[in-house]
């Protein structure tokens, strides 16, 4: 019989493993090596204590407060107190693992190394939140599973993606745009992914309306994810 510590060990990290199947199956033309999947996990996870490195000072600015009340208060919240930090250092993590990388020699090994590095953020979160809920990890593992794992998965492939252009771009002019992007938007993503949940302790009386607008957010996010994936194994003569 299994501890309750090894069941939360598994329903956080189950979820990981599986969307790291999911990615690693796809890059079949010249996977990357597996040591090299391993640093990006690691790296991944040591980006979540170090966007404390930000989110910490912005809060002593006073940009972000974690009791705030208002609309206005929570959306701060999402965007210095955790989308700006966690994106910001996920991208310095794929910087440093693929920047001297010989390995990095195909348009989709860029999804792969940012969702490596995404995900061992999300793993390490996760054991955190289900440890911190003891007595109702089943039921945040579960909530967690369908909405926070798939959205850095989502945050991840959309880096990778445009980290990948501005790599192997032949314009150089472009890849400063590129780079932007790459950042930009899972910081956008990310942020309003956590401001529609945050807002609802504000206005519980919409809950509804925006854990629906969270669904919304997802698979619009899964759908270009998709695309992503696509482009990237066509640029690379994949099926």
């Amino acid at each position: 019989m299994l501890s309750n510590d090894t069941l939360i060990f598994v329903a956080a990290l189950l979820p990981v493993l599986i969307a790291l199947y999911f990615i690693y199956r796809k890059d079949k033309n010249n996977p990357e090596p597996t040591w090299q999947l391993v640093k990006a996990l690691f790296f991944g996870v040591l980006s979540a204590p170090l966007s404390m490195l930000l989110s910490v000072p912005f809060k002593e600015m006073g940009l972000y407060s974690e009791e705030s009340t208002t609309i206005t208060g929570q959306l701060a919240f999402a965007f210095f107190g955790a989308a700006i930090p966690e994106e910001c250092f996920k991208f310095l993590m794929l910087w440093l693992v693929v920047r001297n990388n010989r390995h990095f020699d195909e348009h989709f090994d860029g999804i792969v190394y940012a969702v490596c590095i995404g995900l061992g953020f999300a793993g390490i979160e996760n054991v955190l939140y289900l440890f911190d809920n003891y007595d109702n990890w089943v039921g945040v593992g579960i909530m967690r599973a369908l909405f926070a794992i798939p959205g850095h998965f989502f945050f991840a492939i959309i880096m990778g993606y445009f980290y990948s252009l501005a790599h192997f771009a032949s314009n150089v002019g472009k890849k400063p745009m590129y780079l932007m992007l790459a950042i930009g938007i899972p910081i956008l993503a990310h942020g309003l992914y956590d401001g529609f949940l945050m807002v609802q302790s504000v206005l519980p009386d919409i809950a509804c309306l925006l854990s629906i607008a969270v669904l919304i957010l997802l698979n619009r996010l899964r759908k270009v994810s998709n695309k992503h994936i696509a482009s990237l194994l066509r640029k690379d003569g994949c099926n």
